[in-house]
């Protein structure tokens, strides 16, 4: 009873983004050309086109022991169990019995006073067997339901194993990218410490007003302040990764990670908008709770109907144990018993309408999955080619400060600019390039949101699971209900 589920089908839309992708992303602030590849496939290890030996490594040893991921594996063997024991309601249920009782009658019992009575032992040995038959669906659409959880459990596995290794990948980056950062910082500081040391020179023989010595070390004491916010947020992030790994803070000897260690990926994959929900992890468990949902209709419908229970008993009734299966003491009994629910005072109706109910917020659920999905995806992309805009921009603004500081320092230096010039030179120096690192690593980071965005290659590792032991999750959520359907 109740529906069949049918799969939702994929958006009718051929594209993320308003406007057509450029074949490419040119090169800019010293990072290769990426190219769009439309429909090319997802490796399963996608971080290993970053081409760092040590994010691998890094990578492999959160997936051994971090404890999230640990969790979602017990979780899904639970459902798993779960409905193996399910499964058993497919089969008839038989169970052996044996009483002892010790008795003693009188005749008033039996309508004699006078019997004086009598006591007596009685052994009882039994097999009871009992079997509903499934007419109208209740266990299998029950079965159904069972699958679905099992699936969804399955994806919330993958979403998790997808989220672990983004979350290494990205913290890899953002290390790199402060300490990026950081060395900007600390090369500012030694030029202003050695501008410094200069002025202090040039004071002491009256060469220059003490004001402008003032400001250079005000200057100075500014761009140093800035390095304890950046080395909190890389201390901040070494604890972030080691956690990730399985680790406490400070215990072991994580990798490090700089810009230069890593290599960008050159080709970047967009898969079809009629993928997209295959690949998403997210959206296939979305799909599993739709499809969950859709069973308990039939289960709530099943209720309403008769249930059919065959039973049946045979067995040895004695007065001592040795006489037990002896002729004569065999007794037997064989049934069937039919409930059809007449009046529940609108309980099984309004349990039907809730499933149904249900069954309405998990297809809006579903739908707002996918749409979330496909903004990820939009959003990637947008910001991967506004990414190369940035990064262009802000190279060609630390090189033209650059050069303003040489021609600053030279007319200093002959007396053409007054300290201010010098200063301000330095100043729009150290923002262009703490802004150039941070517009690196964006183009490094947005690159592995769009592998993250769209579905992390799962589909492709093979028969291991995540956890090496489960199988690969279905393609075809047809096959889940075909196994409910199998004693």
């Amino acid at each position: 009873m109740g529906p069949d589920f049918k799969r939702p089908p994929p958006p009718a839309v051929k594209g993320y983004t308003s406007a057509p992708l450029p074949p490419a992303l040119p090169a800019a602030g010293g990072l290769p050309a990426q190219t769009f590849v439309q429909g090319q496939d997802i490796p399963a290890q996608w971080w290993t086109l970053f081409h760092s030996p040590a994010l691998n490594r890094l990578v492999e040893r959160a997936l051994k022991a971090n404890p999230n991921l640990q969790a979602a594996e017990a979780t899904l063997r639970q459902a798993q169990e779960t409905y193996y024991a399910g499964r058993g309601e497919l089969f008839p249920s038989v169970n052996a019995s044996g009483t002892v009782n010790h008795e003693k009658i009188v005749g008033a019992q039996f309508g004699n006073p006078n019997f004086p009575g009598t006591m007596f032992t009685l052994y009882n040995a039994s097999v009871g067997v009992s079997y509903g038959l499934d007419f109208f669906g209740l266990t299998r659409r029950s079965l159904e339901a069972l699958v679905a959880q099992e699936d969804y459990q399955r994806f919330e596995l993958e979403s998790a194993y997808l989220t672990l290794t983004s979350n290494v990948v990205t913290a890899a980056l953002q290390e790199a990218s402060l300490r990026a950062q950081i060395a900007a910082t600390s090369d500012i500081v030694d030029v202003q410490s050695q501008q410094l040391a200069i002025m202090e020179r040039q004071l002491s023989v009256g060469a220059i007003a003490e004001v402008g010595v003032v400001q250079q070390r005000t200057a100075l004491a500014q761009t140093r302040a800035t390095l304890p916010a950046l080395q909190k947020q890389l201390a901040q992030v070494r604890n972030q990764i080691a956690v990730l790994v399985g680790d406490f803070p400070g215990q072991g000897e994580p990798e490090t990670f700089d810009l230069e260690s890593l290599q960008l990926p050159q080709e970047l994959p967009v898969s079809l908008p009629s993928r997209l929900v295959e690949q998403r992890p997210d959206i296939r468990a979305s799909e599993a709770l739709l499809h969950a949902a859709n069973a308990q209709i039939g289960v709530a419908t099943a209720e309403e109907l008769p249930q059919l229970t065959l039973t049946g008993n045979v067995g040895s009734v004695a007065t001592s144990a040795n006489r037990l299966f002896k002729a004569g003491s065999g007794i037997w009994s064989i049934g069937a018993n039919i409930v059809q629910p007449l009046f529940r005072g609108g309980t099984l109706l309004h349990q039907k309408r809730a499933a149904v109910a249900a069954h309405d917020a998990a297809v809006a659920h579903y739908r707002d999955t996918v749409l979330a999905a496909f903004q990820d995806v939009a959003n990637v992309l947008d910001a991967l080619q506004f990414d190369g805009q940035t990064l262009q921009s802000q190279l060609q603004a630390s090189q033209s400060a650059a050069e303003g500081v040489d021609i600053a320092r030279k007319q200093y230096q002959v007396g053409a600019a007054n300290f201010l010039v010098l200063l301000n030179a330095q100043q729009a120096y150290a923002q262009t390039r703490i802004a150039l690192a941070q517009a690196r690593a964006s183009r490094y980071a947005d690159t592995a949101a769009l592998f993250q965005a769209l579905g992390g290659g799962w589909w492709n590792r093979g028969a291991g699971g995540p956890d090496g032991k489960t199988a690969k999750a279905a393609n075809d959520a047809a096959g889940a209900q075909q196994r409910s359907s199998q004693p």
